[in-house]
C-alpha cells in the first residue's frame, strides 16, 4: 500500500472502531471488533516506524527515535488522567468519541507526509530476517508485563480507592520523559544497544517494587517512575538495532515482526497476569510480570555484546 497510504487508512479506521465502541450495547461486540482493531493499530505503528526510517540520518538515529518516542509517553501523561476524568463523570461513550475525532485528524495530518514511491509487484510471503527474533522474544517477554500495567493499575487505585487513579500509567510516562530527556543530554555513543540490559534492569526493579511495596499512591509513583525510565528506551535501543543489522528493503517486514511480537505479549500478559489478579490478587499478577522480565535478560546480554 506505501507508508503514507498505510497511515491516513490505518488512521481513519482506528476512528471508525472507536466510534462503534462508543455506541457498543454489549460486550460481545467488543470482542468481535478487537481482531480487526488490532490488525490496523498494527499496521499504523508499522508504517510510522518504517516511514521514520527512511527521513533519519544514520549518525543521528537514536537520538532521533528517542524524540520520536516522547511522543507516546507524553501522551500517556494526560490520557489516563483525562479518561478516568471523563469515565466517572460521562461514562464510556465520550472516550470513544473524543478519540475517534482525534484519529480523524490523524488521518488528515497524514495527507502533509511525502508521497509513496511506486512499488513494484508484492514478493509474497517471507520469514523476517534471522536478526529480528532476538529482540522480538526481548520485547514480548516485556511486554507480558506491559500489558497488564495499562489497565489493572488503574483498577487497583480504584479498588484501593485512592485519590488518583491515574497515578502509575502517569508517572510512569514522565519517567519515560525524563529518561528520554537525560539520554539526548547524555547521549547513546556508538554502541547503543549496549545501554539495553541496564534499561531491562530498572523496568524489573519497578514492577518488583509495585509488588512488594506497601501502601498505595506512594507506591505507585515509585514504582511508575523507575518502571517507565527502565521501559522508555527500550523500543529505541531495539530499533536503532533492527536499522543497523536488517537490510534496508526488508525493514518493513523487521518492525511488524517486532510489532507482532510485543502485541502478543500485551495480549497474553492482560489474559494471563489478568486471570492471576482476578484468583490470586494484584500483587501476584506484578510480581508474574517482573519473572517475565527475567527470562529477556540473558538474550539482552547478548544482543549488546553482539
Amino acid at each position: 500500500m506505501g507508508h503514507r497510504r498505510l497511515v491516513i487508512v490505518s488512521a481513519l479506521l482506528y476512528a471508525a472502531f472507536l466510534a462503534a465502541y462508543a455506541l457498543m450495547p454489549t460486550r460481545w461486540g467488543f470482542y468481535i471488533l478487537a481482531f480487526p482493531h488490532g490488525i490496523v493499530w498494527s499496521g499504523l505503528l508499522t508504517a510510522t516506524m518504517a516511514s521514520l526510517a527512511h527521513v533519519l540520518p544514520e549518525d543521528r538515529r537514536a537520538d532521533g527515535l528517542s524524540l520520536y518516542g516522547l511522543a507516546s509517553p507524553g501522551g500517556v501523561i494526560v490520557g489516563p488522567l483525562l479518561g478516568l476524568w471523563i469515565q466517572q463523570r460521562w461514562g464510556f461513550a465520550p472516550i470513544g468519541w473524543y478519540l475517534a475525532a482525534l484519529f480523524v485528524l490523524l488521518g488528515a495530518l497524514g495527507t502533509t507526509l511525502p508521497k509513496d514511491h511506486p512499488h513494484g509487484r508484492a514478493e509474497g510471503f517471507r520469514w523476517p530476517d534471522a536478526a529480528v527474533f532476538a529482540p522480538s522474544f526481548v520485547l514480548f517477554c516485556v511486554a507480558l508485563g506491559y500489558g497488564a500495567l495499562g489497565t489493572y493499575t488503574a483498577q487497583e487505585a480504584l479498588a484501593l480507592h485512592l485519590p488518583l487513579p491515574s497515578a502509575f500509567l502517569s508517572c510512569m510516562a514522565i519517567g519515560m520523559v525524563l529518561m528520554r530527556l537525560a539520554m539526548l543530554r547524555r547521549g547513546f555513543g556508538k554502541r547503543p544497544i549496549r545501554k539495553l540490559p541496564g534499561m531491562l534492569l530498572g523496568a524489573f526493579a519497578g514492577l518488583v517494587l509495585l509488588a512488594a511495596l506497601p501502601g498505595g499512591t506512594v507506591r505507585h509513583v515509585l514504582s511508575a517512575l523507575l518502571y517507565g525510565a527502565g521501559y522508555s528506551m527500550m523500543h529505541t535501543l531495539i530499533n536503532a538495532k533492527l536499522l543497523e543489522s536488517v537490510d534496508p528493503k526488508r525493514r518493513g517486514a523487521a518492525f511488524g515482526t517486532l510489532l507482532f511480537a510485543f502485541d502478543a505479549g500485551i495480549g497474553l500478559g492482560s489474559f494471563s497476569l489478568g486471570w492471576a489478579i482476578g484468583t490470586y490478587g494484584y500483587r501476584v499478577g506484578w510480581a508474574l510480570g517482573a519473572l517475565a522480565m527475567v527470562a529477556a535478560l540473558p538474550l539482552a546480554l547478548r544482543m549488546s555484546r553482539d
